[in-house]
């Protein structure tokens, strides 16, 4: 049976949702990975604010100084700012560039990493601080708290918004990939 044009008009809304969500969550993705990338290039520039927040070998290895956790902080920077432009990649034109299998790729296998690390070190840690896990040796409670509820859920938050926004990237891009034949070419 043949829908009326009110039905469809009801139904495009949903249709829709998603590749406008997928853009709301691409842009969200990059502000985390962009934030998270001026923490790191803080920190590179000789910032201590926060570095005991973090604990373990990397504070140490930051209040020491030196060229190696100069060049260690640059490089994460980098990557954080790689990562924030693949978000924007899903739905900027530059982004039409990259092939579309690439694209998708690249952004999967970057938000499946971030979800995994994000997801079992809050796990692990939320674990620790309850007492469910008790590890050999002594623990920076006050580290593993802003692990938990800061720096590495940063990733798993990251991670999401990165995986919906592939959704939208995919969902918008699917047609019109079907339709030329190719998937190097995505419309925003």
């Amino acid at each position: 049976m043949t829908r009326t044009r009110t039905e469809k008009r009801q139904s495009a809304p949903v249709a829709s949702g998603w590749p406008a969500a997928g853009t709301v969550t691409a842009y969200a993705a990059a502000i985390v990975a962009f934030g998270y990338a001026l923490m790191s290039l803080y920190w590179a520039l000789g910032g201590h604010a926060l570095v005991s927040t973090v604990g373990g070998y990397a504070e140490q290895f930051a209040r020491r100084g030196g060229a190696l956790p100069v060049l260690i902080a640059l490089a994460a920077t980098l990557a954080k700012l790689v990562g924030g432009l693949l978000a924007l990649a899903l739905v900027r034109p530059w982004g039409r560039m990259v092939p579309r299998g690439w694209l998708l790729a690249g952004s999967a296998g970057a938000s499946a990493l971030l979800v995994v690390y994000g997801g079992l070190t809050v796990l692990l840690g939320a674990l620790v601080l309850l007492g469910v896990i008790h590890p050999a040796g002594s623990v920076d409670r006050t580290a593993l708290r802003w692990h938990v509820g800061v720096w590495d859920l940063w990733f798993l938050v990251w991670g999401i918004l990165l995986a919906l926004a592939i959704v939208g990237y995919w969902r918008r891009t699917a047609t019109r990939a079907r339709r030329d034949g190719t998937a190097n070419r995505a419309h925003s």
